[in-house]
């Protein structure tokens, strides 16, 4: 669950961000630099700051603890 919610907190912001490139500034590009920066770090070292966020609220990961 907190996996998609990253994705589709990162995949609003760089359509929000490249929105207002195209029609405020093209400094909201920066923007989307950042974002994109931020998903490569935490592929190269498995930790998100949002996923720890969402932990702290109780959104739980999906996975099943049984057996």
């Amino acid at each position: 669950m907190r996996n998609r919610i990253v994705r589709g907190v990162a995949g609003s912001f760089i359509l929000i961000s490249l929105i207002l490139a195209i029609f405020v500034s093209q400094n909201w590009l920066w923007f989307t630099a950042f974002v994109g920066a931020n998903l490569l770090q935490s592929s190269l070292t498995k930790w998100c700051l949002l996923e720890d966020i969402l932990k702290k609220f109780g959104v739980s990961d999906g996975e099943k603890n049984c057996c």
